[in-house]
């Protein structure tokens, strides 16, 4: 007798030929701080079958648990895994704190670091004169986040520099894995200095940012008359409300050029106050005294012979 368990099995080369492709490209990445932002991001890496470790101040085990993620409430146990990829995802004003706490000598001599600040000097100079020179640094800022994301990645700006990634295969093969999430992703990746990003980011994003939270303390509230531009305002304010202050802050302290925009910012709106008044006090003396030749001819006289 032949029973079918002693016939050939059939065998489905090309699930095990995908299996195999997902494996060598897989990363184990380390997230160092689950807030808001990092459970962001961790949803799309899992989707990419990327093994994803975190840890975080507050115990988000059970969500982590929920998502496919192991959580570890000490980085200790955390770096005893080796991650080839450690992510910085906290909060700007933390960030200091945070990596100087780190285990860093139970980690692989190889670790890549990467941080997703939005501001990205700050990192840079962070992640170099602390981190040991085997290590790997790519500084990232994706610029988008979990309201501006939500529905999809594509077409959204994904800014990176290469700070420092040593030259062999595969240190550049790993650095190429993590890039490919957020390319694969439809993401418009820009490779740009870290410099040259916070001199862009303080005239946009923070200029963002300090627009939206004036136009909520102002009190911007819906109408049955609203026009696109008036709804535009509205998402701005719905997009910034939120972000927490400590980020609006981090941009403002961590970028050198933030003042320099808030100031100018100040001086447009005294510009347009000034020019708003001055035609406002023309009307009202052509009401009170009428287009005369006298008029204007007293105005020259007056400056002519120099007077205040």
């Amino acid at each position: 007798r032949i029973l079918s368990l002693d016939a050939a099995q059939p065998f489905d080369y090309e699930t095990h030929i995908k299996s195999q492709h997902q494996k060598s490209n897989s990363l184990k990445i380390a997230l160092i701080g689950f807030g808001n932002f990092g459970q962001f991001l961790s949803k799309t890496f899992l989707t990419h079958h990327h093994t994803l470790l975190a840890h975080s101040r507050t115990d988000h085990s059970s969500l982590a648990s929920s998502l496919g993620i192991r959580f570890y409430p000490d980085p200790n146990d955390l770096f005893e895994q080796h991650p080839d990829v450690v992510l910085l995802s906290t909060s700007i004003l933390s960030t200091q704190q945070v990596l100087l706490s780190l285990p860093l000598q139970r980690l692989k001599r190889n670790t890549l670091f990467v941080d997703v600040l939005s501001v990205k000097e700050f990192p840079r100079n962070l992640l170099i004169n602390n981190l040991p020179h085997e290590f790997d640094i790519l500084c990232t800022h994706p610029m988008f986040g979990p309201e501006s994301g939500k529905e999809s990645w594509a077409g959204l700006p994904f800014v990176y520099d290469k700070v420092r990634i040593l030259d062999e295969d595969d240190r550049v093969s790993r650095c190429e894995k993590f890039l490919d999430i957020f390319r694969n992703e439809g993401c418009r990746m820009v490779e740009m200095s870290c410099s040259e990003h916070d001199k862009y980011a303080a005239g946009s994003q923070f200029v963002t940012h300090t627009m939206g939270r004036v136009l909520e303390r102002f009190g911007l509230e819906s109408s049955p008359i609203n026009t696109k531009g008036y709804e535009r305002l509205l998402d701005l304010v719905e997009n910034t409300r939120g972000d927490s202050f400590d980020l609006y802050y981090g941009l403002f302290m961590y970028n050198r050029n933030a003042l320099e925009q808030l100031e100018r910012l100040d001086l447009a709106f005294e510009e347009v106050k000034k020019e708003l008044f001055g035609q406002l006090h023309r009307v009202y003396r052509k009401q009170l005294f009428g287009d005369t030749e006298e008029e204007k001819y007293f105005g020259q006289k007056l400056l002519g012979n120099g007077a205040p």
